[in-house]
């Protein structure tokens, strides 16, 4: 490791597992303190300890202003200054339009998209403080373009792409050296895919398994014939979060495998 980020405090939200662990690993691994948030809080302890040095783990919910208030009060607190956010929270319901509950619709725009929002809001007084820093939002393939059956999960998507660009237009007018960028994954192992295709009647992300082959499925879906994994990600966001980045903001880095080049 060549100490990318040294020196840096990072915060990434639904750090347990998925692209979020392969985020917080990696940070961590090129220099920086990182804080890992969750509701999956074994996985989510488990995950600090195996990093080590001063990682933290803290519970989490990315829906909740009182916590995002919480968390930024502890970041401040232990480490007293936040360089680095990576919104990575997030859930995937599918289903058709006309058979999608509202209850859906609901808790997946608060994940995905208050979550986002709450984040960028009670991060960036105390990024300011620290004399500015990067903020990466997890969007996705589909917040660029539409897919059957993900009519609510392109519409949080395309809504973190675009909240992206303009709080990056408000940082640059305020020039307080924060630079804001989405970052949109293709087809990625992680446990996402577990539950994404389909829902159960009060409105929970719960498909007892996978109804669907990721290896055919990308065969099929990308140029390049093979899926990503949380690391091809995570080397995307540890670009954003270095210095190398620094001419950078209101982006999009799309990481897919040639998906929507076509």
């Amino acid at each position: 490791m060549t100490g990318r980020v040294a020196g840096k405090v990072a915060l990434v939200t639904g750090a347990a597992s998925g692209i979020g662990l392969g985020c917080a690993q990696l940070l961590a691994a090129e220099g920086a303190s990182v804080v890992l948030t969750d509701i999956q809080d074994d996985k989510g302890r488990e995950a600090a300890a195996a990093i080590g040095g001063d990682a933290l783990y803290l519970h989490h919910d990315v829906t909740s202003e009182d916590a995002w208030i919480s968390v930024a009060a502890e970041v401040e607190k232990r480490f007293g200054r936040l360089h680095v956010l990576v919104n990575n929270a997030g859930i995937g319901i599918g289903g058709p339009v006309t058979d999608f509950s509202l209850a859906d619709w609901r808790r997946q725009m608060a994940i995905n998209v208050d979550g986002v929002f709450l984040g960028v809001k009670h991060s960036l007084p105390l990024m300011r403080r620290s004399g500015g820093g990067s903020i990466i939002n997890i969007s996705s393939v589909a917040g660029l373009m539409g897919a059957p059956n993900m009519t609510g999960y392109c519409a949080t998507k395309g809504a973190v792409r675009l909240f992206t660009k303009a709080a990056a237009m408000e940082c640059a007018t305020a020039r307080d050296g924060v630079r804001v960028n989405s970052v949109h994954p293709g087809i990625i192992e992680t446990p996402i895919w577990d539950t994404i295709s389909s829902t159960v009647a009060d409105g929970g992300n719960a498909a007892p398994q996978r109804t669907m082959n990721l290896d055919d499925m990308t065969a099929v879906a990308t140029p390049l014939g093979y899926k990503g994994w949380p690391v091809d990600i995570a080397q995307g966001v540890l670009f954003l979060a270095s210095d190398e980045s620094r001419y950078m903001t209101g982006s999009e880095l799309v990481i897919d495998g040639g998906m929507t080049a076509r």
